[in-house]
Formats: structure tokens, C-alpha cells, sequence
């Protein structure tokens, strides 16, 4: 109840750093920001036929899954998706619905893709963004790309970055929960493993061999088993759309699941966050949940 809103607040502009870091990084708070990447060239650029004239033929990393769901807990197991290296305009080609597939693909490799796998597009964004850089003391660990089909779908789950979304073109929708939701929403641990392409084209699930088990969340938000898991009844999800031009400031150790329109196109700054006394009560409040549980 201390931190609850009921709503994600809009900033109709970009803080001064100091205010940024006082009224929404140190309470932990998030917010749609407006206005604070209009100036951005990709604005207008990024059309489907530009990525395909500039970045090309050329050879990216791409998630491909059957179902849409990569990072995901499928048949007991936490899968992740198999990773595809495919020329750029074929993936284009599936996304505008030129070539049929069955799979759904997702440009969404994170270490800093954007600057790794398309620094012909950097040009058109900005290497980090200076009044967050200037607020944490820091630049982003990393700066990712995302484009992908609407069945693509982010399974819900935390990060440990001061994460800021940036939406190019399309929408992303989100589905939030503060921290302090921790005590009802469920973690298990699983066997990692990843799709892989048999060779009439099927996928097959393989596991990690000699791999430890992954903490992850088996819960799907939008249709919850509340026989199952009765505690997230409890909980207190938030919902938000954001907007091509929009910002959302999604502050480190919230919870997210993520949709899209069908080719959304987005760029993100991931800050690492500060392991400070937020995140030593976070860690009390997991240890104390999981101690309840046994």
C-alpha cells in the first residue's frame, strides 16, 4: 500500500536529472515519458523499406519459436528459443507477410544487439540517454533492438536495470508489478533447454546438458491458474500501452510481461541498477517468500 498507484503516470517532458533520480529512480516508481525522443531521426526513418535498403542482406540473430513464447516455462521446462542466424530482409519478408512460416520470429538478442549487430542504425538514435546517464552516473550496459510479430510475447519476469523502453514505431504493451508483489507470485525451478529444428522442420525441445536448474515464473498473467497458484489473487498488476515517441521508465526489479502490434519496432537502454538498500529489502522479502513456502 505504501507504493501502490493505480495508473502509470505520463511526463508530458523529460526531467532535469536531479529530478528524474529523485522522484521516480530512488522511489522505485515507473512512468510513460513523452517528448523526450521526438528529435530522434529513426522517428521518421524507420520504415520497414529503409532497415531493408540499409541493413539488407545482411546476417542477423533472430528467435524463432512455434509458439511465440522464448525465455518461457513450456512442458516443465524453461525454454529458450533457437537462435537463428538469417539475412535481415528474409526476416523482413516474414514480418511484412511476403514469405509464410508457421514459427514466429523476434529480433530480441539483448548484450547491446543494437550497437554489436546494427550500428548502421545507431546513428539514427542516440548512444545513451544523457539526462538518465547524467542522473545514475553511468552510461547503459547495453542498447537493444526489438522487432518482431505480435505473437511474439515476453513471458513475465524481473531485471535487475534501470530500464529505459524507447517505441520507434507500433505499440508495446505492458503488464507490471511492483516488487513488493513478490510474495505472490510464483517461482519454480526448471530444467533448462532450447528448440531446436528437426529435420521435417518440427521442433524438438533439447535440453541443457550438465546445466543447473533456472527460478522461473510458470504464471501467465493475462489467464492466471488461481487453483493453482490462489496467492496471485493478491497481487496488483498494472497495465500501460506505450506509444510510438513514447518512453516508459521501467525501474529495476519490477516484474513485466510484454505484447506488441505486429511489428513494433523499439529500441532499450539498460542501466545497471545500484544494489543498494532497495534491493537488500527485495532480497529479504524473496528469502522471507520462499521461506513461508517450505
Amino acid at each position: 500500500e505504501l507504493g501502490w498507484m493505480d495508473s502509470i503516470p505520463y511526463l508530458d517532458r523529460p526531467l532535469s536529472p536531479l529530478e528524474f533520480y529523485r522522484e521516480w529512480v530512488s522511489p522505485n516508481k515507473p512512468c510513460i515519458i513523452q517528448n523526450a525522443i521526438n528529435h530522434w531521426p529513426a522517428l521518421k526513418k524507420w520504415t520497414f523499406a529503409y532497415l531493408r535498403e540499409v541493413v539488407g542482406p545482411k546476417v542477423v540473430s533472430v528467435a524463432v519459436t512455434p509458439n511465440g513464447y522464448a525465455d518461457a516455462v513450456f512442458q516443465d521446462r524453461f525454454v529458450m528459443p533457437e537462435e537463428r542466424q538469417m539475412p535481415f530482409m528474409d526476416f523482413l519478408d516474414i514480418v511484412e507477410k511476403k514469405m509464410t512460416s508457421p514459427n514466429v520470429f523476434y529480433v530480441q538478442k539483448q548484450c547491446s544487439n543494437l550497437t554489436e549487430e546494427f550500428p548502421e542504425l545507431v546513428c539514427d538514435v542516440q548512444p545513451d540517454m544523457p539526462w538518465m546517464s547524467e542522473a545514475l552516473g553511468k552510461k547503459p550496459d547495453a542498447v537493444n533492438f526489438w522487432l518482431g510479430e505480435s505473437a511474439a510475447v515476453t513471458s513475465l519476469h524481473k531485471d535487475h536495470y534501470e530500464n529505459l523502453y524507447c517505441v520507434i514505431s507500433g505499440e508495446k504493451h505492458f503488464l507490471l508489478h511492483p516488487p513488493t508483489d513478490r510474495p505472490f507470485i510464483p517461482y519454480e525451478l526448471y530444467q533448462p533447454a532450447t528448440y531446436q529444428v528437426s529435420e521435417d522442420g518440427s521442433f524438438e525441445i533439447v535440453d541443457e546438458k550438465n546445466a543447473d536448474k533456472v527460478p522461473w515464473i510458470p504464471l501467465d498473467p493475462l489467464n492466471p491458474n488461481l487453483e493453482l497458484y490462489p496467492e496471485y489473487a493478491q497481487a496488483k498488476p498494472l497495465q500501460c500501452t506505450v506509444k510510438a515517441g513514447e518512453v516508459l521508465y521501467l525501474p529495476s526489479l519490477w516484474f513485466h510481461h510484454v505484447q506488441q502490434s505486429h511489428g513494433c519496432i523499439a529500441v532499450n537502454y539498460w542501466y545497471d541498477m545500484d544494489y543498494d538498500l532497495k534491493y537488500s529489502y527485495y532480497q529479504l522479502l524473496d528469502c522471507l517468500t520462499k521461506a513461508v513456502e517450505v
